[in-house]
This record gives structure tokens, C-alpha cells and sequence, in this order.
């Protein structure tokens, strides 16, 4: 794709990845992490297959403050101009209020992909296909548009999206309706029909199309960016955002525009995605061993052991020997040691706030 001075990528590099605990910890999470051991970070391989195709100062960073020294250093290539701290965790719509306003102030023709910074995309080229096809429609018409993943079974941790036909010669179709994480009957009943899709929390649009969505969805979010605008590049600048952070509701782009705009598309997509938000995510495309087991790290030994994910750094030189189990994720770390059941994954997130609780940010 030919690089275009129109063309920004914003990728949203804020999150805690707490269902990835306890390698992803609030200090270091697993965005900065190198989940997949190819000795690169999620947001490394984010950032790289961004800069292929676009403008090396038109893509922006979003991340918390907290984070700005991570960032720099996995991307020491980046304009400091370009990694924007957030002074709270807002959620989504807030991160892209902020980003969106930044890039209004330098271009007010850009036209903009958002993406998560900790996915995994497998055919890099087909996935740049989708987003060629995205920016060219959304660079004429007044369009949000999202990627839909193609689903290929019922999965209850994805949100889902239900399109309809649109009177185009393009893969590109109006949005029907958007559906939270399903129970597992639901979602089957969605796979069933055809068309649903998943929710990639991938999305294209024009500057001024998602700034009249904000305007007419989330008005006081709106507002309060459009006056911290005033203060960019001005010794002001921190002080109006964090007023503004502090007013600012914490709300996902989701919520706040994409189920209430009725200028919603979607593309039908299929690039090898996955948000790898879980464990299993990982033990799902991960190269697994004659018994189904994905070993993650070193010194480890499974025997008479199917089906489980082991991940363990092997420093100090401390063994991990696993016998007689199935369908486990196990996971070592010098201070944590958990063991759960795949089928109950989805408690990892309560485990963590508990902990939380009783241990403050000790261990999360």
C-alpha cells in the first residue's frame, strides 16, 4: 500500500491484559510482553506492521503515562510527538477522543485506522488488503466502519456484530446490530444464521466522521477534547488534559457511538485474527506437542499430561514438572504460581480484583 500523508494509524496501548495474569501485571502488561517467544512484544508487531504502510509520524501510540517509558524503549524509532499519555484508564472512547483531537490539530483531512496494540494478525498483506479497502471508502463517505472477524466457532468471549446487504459492488456492509459476549446457546444460534460476525475492536473512519459522531453521541466528551485542543503544544497542555480526564466517564467506543450511530459498517474479514485476551487463546495457536500440550519456556516436563498449557521462565534454574493432568493452564512466575482449569478461564478476572483486594498491587 502506497503511503498516503492522509493516512494515521492510532493503536491503543493502555490496557492491563488481566486475564493474562500473572505474566501481564500492572506494571508490565502484555501488550510489552513476548507472549508469542519470537523475541518481539505484541506492540512491537503492531507498531512494525503499521510502518510499513504508513507514514512513520502518522502513527500514534495511546497509552497511560504510566506506560511512556515502556513504550520508548521497545520503540526507541518513534517521534516523542507520536506516544500520547493518557492520565487515566477511560476505556476506549476516551483514548480515541484524545488521539483523534491530536491528529485533527495537525491534519484536518486525516483519515484514521484505530487498532488494539496486542493482537495477533497472521496474513499481515490480507489484513492490509481490508484496511486499503476501509480507508477508500471512509476517505468519501461519512463512515464508521469496524473489521468483522469471520467466526469459525460459537464463542462466548467475543462481542458480535450482525450485518445486513448494502446496495455497494463492495465487501463493505451496513451494521444491524451489536451484541455483548453471548451465552454459548446464542451463540450458536448466531453462528447458525450466517451473519454475524465477531468483534475485532478494529475501526477506520475519517477524522471529521468520528469527531460529528463524538459530537452527537458523547457531547461532553466531545467538548471536553475540543477544549483541551486549545492547549496543545502549550505549557498547559498536561494540566487541561488531566482536568479533562477527571470529568472525562469511562465508557468503550462501543457503548458510547458504535451501537447508537446508524453510519456503522463492518468488512467481513478473515486475516488469521486473534485478541489472544486469554491463555487459550494462546494454547489455541500455539504449536502443540503428540499430547496436545503448548510448553512455554524452559525446564519443563509433562508426563502423562494432555491438553494443557505450561508456561514457566525457568529462572534460578527452578524446574516445573507436571504429572498426570489435562486441560490445565499452569503458570510460573517468580512470585505466582496458578493453576486453573480451561473450562474456567473466564474467572481469571475475579481471581485478580480479589487478590487485588486482600494484597493490594503486590501481586497484580
Amino acid at each position: 500500500m502506497e503511503k498516503n500523508k492522509n493516512h494515521y494509524a492510532i493503536i491503543m496501548a493502555g490496557g492491563i491484559g488481566t486475564r493474562f495474569w500473572p505474566s501481564s501485571r500492572s506494571t508490565y502488561p502484555k501488550q510489552f510482553l513476548d507472549i508469542l517467544g519470537i523475541g518481539s512484544s505484541l506492540l512491537q508487531l503492531t507498531y512494525k506492521r503499521f510502518l510499513q504502510h504508513f507514514e512513520k509520524d502518522n502513527i500514534f501510540i495511546v497509552t497511560n503515562q504510566h506506560y511512556l517509558g515502556l513504550v520508548k524503549e521497545q520503540l526507541p524509532e518513534i517521534n516523542e510527538a507520536c506516544v500520547l499519555g493518557e492520565p487515566a484508564a477511560k476505556n476506549t472512547a476516551a483514548c480515541i477522543a484524545f488521539a483523534s483531537s491530536k491528529i485533527h490539530e495537525i491534519n484536518t483531512h486525516a483519515v484514521c485506522v484505530v487498532a488494539p496494540s496486542d493482537h495477533l494478525i497472521l496474513d499481515e498483506n490480507k489484513f492490509m488488503d481490508y484496511i486499503r479497502e476501509a480507508l477508500g471508502y471512509a476517505q468519501k463517505n461519512d463512515a464508521l466502519i469496524t473489521l468483522g472477524i469471520r467466526p469459525n466457532r460459537p464463542d462466548t468471549g467475543y462481542g458480535y456484530i450482525q450485518y445486513i446487504e448494502h446496495d455497494q459492488e463492495s465487501n463493505i456492509y451496513k451494521v444491524k446490530t451489536f451484541t455483548e459476549k453471548p451465552t454459548l446457546e446464542i451463540a450458536q444460534t448466531f453462528i447458525e444464521s450466517g451473519d454475524f460476525l465477531w468483534n475485532a475492536g478494529i475501526f477506520v473512519w475519517s477524522g471529521s466522521a468520528i469527531r460529528r459522531a463524538f459530537k452527537n453521541h458523547l457531547p461532553e466528551m466531545h467538548a471536553l477534547f475540543q477544549e483541551v485542543s486549545k492547549h496543545y503544544g502549550t505549557p498547559t497542555e498536561l494540566a487541561e488534559l488531566q482536568k479533562a480526564y477527571e470529568q472525562c466517564r469511562s465508557i468503550s467506543i462501543d457503548y458510547g457511538i458504535m451501537e447508537k450511530a446508524s453510519n456503522v459498517f463492518v468488512i467481513p474479514s478473515d486475516f488469521g485474527w486473534s485478541d489472544l485476551g486469554t491463555w487459550t487463546s494462546l494454547y489455541e495457536i500455539s504449536d502443540k506437542d503428540a499430547n496436545g500440550n503448548v510448553l512455554k519456556g524452559k525446564n519443563i516436563f509433562a508426563y502423562d499430561t494432555t491438553n494443557s498449557m505450561i508456561s514457566a521462565n525457568g529462572k534460578d534454574g527452578r524446574l516445573v514438572v507436571v504429572k498426570s493432568a489435562n486441560n490445565l493452564i499452569i503458570v510460573d512466575t517468580p512470585d505466582v504460581l496458578m493453576i486453573c482449569d480451561k473450562q474456567h478461564e473466564q474467572e481469571v478476572k475475579q481471581i485478580v480484583t480479589d487478590i487485588k483486594l486482600k494484597f493490594d498491587e503486590k501481586y497484580t
